[in-house]
């Protein structure tokens, strides 16, 4: 009896999981850990790349928890879009939202901003680092300048404004830096390497923070990691040059809602989680894959295994070739077609076959 009651348990999280839309510590926060409605209430919070999507999302909700906002992104007439909505649906006066324009490429002006902040509300409670800029083209049909591009934005720009801040939060010996990161900086991809890069550079820099701050356990650094969302990120996606971009977002259907991502960022944030997978099947079944599987010694059991079964299926192509061969010369020709000639011509399809390598 208990052997059954624990399968039909297993059989219930396996479930559970093929529905999922977060990591299974983020979803047992959300179950069982603290609200952001009690945790995030009347402080300070700095969002980057607030003018669309994730950030204006998370601007929206934040500000139905009765915070004080400091918006930034380059498009000032965006920003204040955004203000607008927040006092309108939100919690929030006038006074409790701050709309300050802000290049991350431009690191000399992060000092200055940061004073801004610190003069307008006092303090910072949180810092969202969410601005930045996809890419999508191959290597070979890319700029260097647009690699560059992209390192001086999302990486460069959001270690630069974090180091402004991070004194701050020394002083006060709490705070909380979350980076909005991406799937892509555990797995890597085609057509956005430059990209995945980026986001690469930013968690291994953000976790080695983390080790760095372990003597200050107030301050808490967390990688937030989305998958697919729905956004304008693929519009404004650099093309092969840093002059072009995508201009179109295509069919978004298959992408998790802004407002459900952002919910769980907050679950996140008021439950100081260090690192957080969001997104919905079957991304996040290959990102614990990758993460636990491909990307370890688990890898090298794969490619052999893998290898072996290419070796078999070759060795079966050209027995079955053989045969075929011999039947077509035993009939002279006539009605010569083998039995087999639709698995033969399966095994022939070298695309197929390569298409799952490694």
């Amino acid at each position: 009896m208990n052997w059954e009651l624990l399968l039909w348990v297993l059989v219930l999280c396996l479930l559970r999981f093929l529905r999922a839309d977060g990591d299974l510590t983020l979803l047992w926060a959300e179950w069982q850990g603290r609200r952001p409605e009690w945790e995030l209430t009347d402080m300070v919070v700095w969002v980057t790349g607030a003018s669309s999507g994730i950030g204006e999302e998370l601007a929206y909700q934040l500000s139905k928890l009765g915070v004080s906002l400091v918006l930034s992104a380059r498009r000032v007439h965006e920003l204040e879009r955004v203000k607008r909505r927040c006092l309108e649906n939100g919690n929030l006066k006038e006074k409790d939202i701050l709309v300050l324009p802000l290049d991350l490429t431009d690191t000399g002006s992060h000092e200055a901003a940061t004073k801004a902040v610190l003069q307008e509300f006092g303090r910072i409670d949180i810092l969202v680092n969410n601005g930045g800029m996809s890419q999508r083209s191959l290597c070979m049909d890319t700029s260097l300048d647009v690699y560059r591009k992209l390192i001086e934005l999302n990486y460069l720009g959001t270690v630069s404004l974090t180091k402004c801040v991070l004194p701050h939060m020394i002083e006060r010996k709490q705070g909380k830096i979350v980076t909005v990161n991406s799937i892509l900086g555990i797995i890597s991809v085609p057509l956005s390497i430059g990209y995945c890069a980026s986001k690469h550079a930013l968690r291994g820099f953000f976790n080695g923070l983390r080790t760095e701050l372990a003597t200050y356990p107030g301050i808490i650094v967390s990688n937030i990691c989305p998958g697919p969302v729905q956004s304008n990120i693929v519009e404004n996606s650099l093309a092969g040059e840093v002059t072009k971009t995508i201009g179109n977002n295509g069919d978004q259907s298959h992408k998790m809602t802004t407002s459900r991502c952002v919910r769980l960022m907050l679950i996140s944030m008021a439950n100081d989680l260090k690192e957080v997978w969001i997104s919905e099947q079957p991304f996040l079944l290959v990102t614990y894959l990758w993460q636990y599987i491909w990307g370890r010694k688990g890898l090298r059991t794969l490619r052999v295994v893998w290898m072996q079964t290419l070796l078999i299926l070759k060795s079966l192509r050209q027995n079955m070739t053989e045969k075929s061969t011999c039947t077509f010369q035993a009939t002279g020709g006539r009605n010569g077609k083998h039995e087999n000639s639709n698995l033969l011509m399966l095994l022939n399809n070298q695309r197929l076959i390569c298409d799952f390598t490694f």
